[in-house]
C-alpha cells in the first residue's frame, strides 16, 4: 500500500507539476534545498488568491488533488487554507521534500479557543536541519517559510513575523505565529506539531465550508498578497495594507465587483457567479 493510499500522502504523482509551476510563474530549481522551498512559497503566495466564492455560492469545496488543481492551476482561481497547502503539499513530495501537515486556530487576539480550522505544513530541506513553517493558505503571507524555533523573528520585504513556543498540556508545546501591524505585534495563529493528514483536512473544510456559524458561509472572502500590498475584500470593504503600517480602505459597489475581483485579486468569474455572490456574498452583516 503506497503512502497515497493509505491516507498518509499528499499525491503528488497526480500534479501536473510543470502546469502548476507555470501558474505560480516559478522557473528555478527542482530540487529539495531550502533555497527552492523559499522560492516555491513566495512565488505561490503572491500568485494564488484566497477566496471562499464556493463556499458562500453552496458550491462544494472538494478536496481530492484532481479538483484542487483543476480549481486552482487550470481554472486559475484561488481558495482558501485547505485547498492552498493540498496544492502545495502535493508539489513538495513531488519535488522530494520532507514534512508533515498540521491544523492550527486563527486567534487573531481572541481572547478563547477558537475551532482548528487552518492548513499548515512543518517542512525540512534536504541541506537543512531545521523545521520550518510553511503557511501558504493564509492569504496575507509570510512570503517565505519562518523556522519553527521560540524567538525567531523575520522581515520579508517589511513584513514582519515572529514564533513563540508556550508550554502547553502534557508537554506538548503551543507555537504562535505573530504579526506586526500598524499598532504593533499580534498574534496570528497557533498549532502544535501534532501530524495532520488530508481526510483531516477534509473533516475542518467541511465545517469551514458548509456549517451556518462558519462565516465563510454568509459573505464574500478575498485576499492578494505581494511584497509589496495586501489587498483584503471582506464583502463589500475593501482593504490595501502594506509592510510599513499604512492602509486605505473603501467601499466596492456592486456593479464593480467583477471588475475588482478580476484586476486585483486575480479572480474572474463567470456572469451567473457574479450575479449570486451579488446576491448572497455582500451581506457584511
Amino acid at each position: 500500500m503506497t503512502q497515497a493510499d493509505s491516507g498518509r500522502g499528499w499525491h503528488g504523482d497526480q500534479l501536473d507539476l510543470d502546469a502548476y509551476l507555470a501558474r505560480i510563474g516559478y522557473e528555478g530549481e527542482r530540487a529539495p534545498t531550502l533555497e527552492v522551498l523559499r522560492g516555491l512559497q513566495r512565488a505561490h503566495v503572491t500568485a494564488i488568491p484566497f477566496e471562499n466564492v464556493n463556499a458562500v455560492l453552496g458550491v462544494p469545496v472538494l478536496l481530492d488533488l484532481e479538483s484542487v488543481q483543476d480549481k486552482l492551476v487550470r481554472g486559475g482561481r484561488g481558495g482558501y487554507c485547505f485547498e492552498h497547502v493540498v496544492l502545495f503539499a502535493a508539489a513538495l513530495e513531488r519535488i522530494g521534500f520532507t514534512f508533515t501537515g498540521l491544523i492550527g486556530r486563527v486567534t487573531m487576539g481572541a481572547r478563547k479557543v477558537l475551532p482548528a480550522t487552518h492548513a499548515l505544513l512543518a517542512v525540512t530541506a534536504a541541506d537543512d536541519d531545521r523545521l520550518w513553517l510553511c503557511d501558504v493558505g493564509f492569504g496575507a503571507g509570510p512570503l517565505e517559510p519562518i523556522e519553527i524555533a521560540d524567538g525567531t523573528e523575520v522581515d520579508l520585504d517589511g513584513w514582519r513575523f515572529r514564533m513563540e513556543r508556550r508550554d502547553g498540556t502534557f508537554g506538548i508545546d503551543d507555537w504562535w505565529l505573530h504579526q506586526y501591524r500598524a499598532d504593533g505585534w499580534g498574534d496570528r495563529h497557533t498549532f502544535t506539531l501534532r501530524p495532520a493528514y488530508t481526510i483531516d483536512y477534509v473533516v475542518a473544510s467541511h465545517y469551514v465550508g458548509t456549517h451556518a456559524r462558519s462565516p465563510f458561509v454568509k459573505r464574500l472572502f478575498a485576499q492578494q498578497f505581494s511584497a509589496t500590498a495586501h489587498h483584503r475584500l471582506d464583502a463589500t470593504t475593501w482593504t490595501t495594507s502594506r509592510p510599513d503600517g499604512s492602509s486605505t480602505e473603501r467601499k466596492v459597489e456592486p456593479d464593480e465587483l467583477g471588475q475588482v475581483l478580476k484586476e486585483t485579486f486575480g479572480i474572474s468569474l463567470g456572469a451567473e457567479e457574479l450575479a449570486r455572490l451579488r446576491d448572497e456574498g455582500l451581506d457584511s452583516d
